[in-house]
This record gives C-alpha cells, sequence and structure tokens, in this order.
C-alpha cells in the first residue's frame, strides 16, 4: 500500500521517465556489448574464468578480455571455446595444432594449466580436436578477480534475486 500512494504522489510521468531512463540504461549496456562483439569478431569479448584449471596463470574470477583475430592460432596462446552440447565456455592453453595442408583449416587439443590431462575427455563424444570455428576469443588481456561477483551470483542465486530487485526500485523511486 505504501508504494501505491508513493507512485500516486509522485505522478504517472515521473513513473515513466524513471522507467524510461532505466531501459535507456539497459540498452546502452547491450550496445556497447554488440559494439565489442563486432570490434574484437568474438560473440562474447569479455568471459570470468570460473574454475581452477588455468592456475597459476588465471585464477576464478579473473576476467579475461577476447580477441577473435583471423590469424592462425599457434601452439601456447590461451583459447575461449565452447562446445555444441556444453553451454559454458572454457579457457585453456593450445597444446598441439594440426593444419590441414590443402584447406588451411587447424584442429586444436587444448588443456588447462592445471590439469594433468589434455581436454579430449571434455570434448564431444567422438571428438579428437577442437576447431576453429568453436573458438570464441584467445586472451588478450585480464583484470585479477574483478569477476567475483559473477561467480558469487552463480554459486549464491538468491544474491542476484536480491540484487537485481534492489536495482529495480532503486531505479523507479531513486531520487533525481
Amino acid at each position: 500500500m505504501e508504494l501505491l500512494s508513493q507512485a500516486k504522489k509522485w505522478g504517472v510521468r515521473s513513473l515513466l521517465i524513471q522507467g524510461l531512463t532505466f531501459l535507456s540504461v539497459l540498452t546502452s549496456a547491450f550496445m556497447i556489448w554488440k559494439g565489442l562483439s563486432l570490434f574484437t569478431n568474438s560473440e562474447s569479448p569479455v568471459v570470468v574464468v570460473l574454475s581452477g584449471s588455468m592456475k597459476p596463470a588465471y585464477d576464478r574470477g579473473d576476467i579475461l578480455f577476447l580477441h577473435n583475430g583471423f590469424s592462425p592460432i599457434e601452439v601456447g596462446e590461451v583459447v575461449v571455446y565452447k562446445l555444441n552440447e556444453k553451454p559454458i565456455p572454457i579457457v585453456h592453453r593450445v597444446m598441439k595444432v594440426h593444419t590441414e595442408n590443402e584447406s588451411g583449416k587447424q584442429y586444436l587439443l587444448t588443456k588447462g594449466d592445471n590439469n594433468s590431462a589434455d581436454d579430449r575427455g571434455l570434448y564431444n563424444p567422438g571428438q579428437t580436436w577442437i576447431q576453429r570455428d568453436e573458438i570464441i576469443g584467445r586472451v588478450k588481456g585480464f583484470v585479477p578477480y574483478a569477476g567475483m561477483g559473477t561467480i558469487w551470483m552463480n554459486d549464491y542465486p538468491y544474491l542476484k534475486t536480491v540484487l537485481l530487485g534492489t536495482l529495480c526500485v532503486m531505479s523507479l523511486f531513486g531520487g533525481d
């Protein structure tokens, strides 16, 4: 009831302005993301490391900046790839590269720095190499631990609900 009386007090016009401001922030963030995707040639130009498989190079919670150039991938590069049957991208280092002589098509074998075996056990059944078109991007930079908020929201889903609810209430009923 207090929310309704507060809304009446402010008026419809004020609520519409607050709602449009909230929508403009969302659309601006979406446009920036899409612009970065075009610039980096990557569907996901920024990712968060979710596991410790790349220690000591990258820790859980590090934010990685990706670029997916057209030059051939080399052994030792850290790439992010996504397999058709797995929803979460994987950040691992390229251990072997096989290039077809005729077509120039690349096949890659990857492994986490902190893992004892290569990634063939992670690939789709029957798959022994990943292909270039499964690569989301190559790591070009990182910010240590800046993505821990994302990990906390995945580990504790109620935190995401509380945060989103608080942001919505603040955007609708916050002062000018």
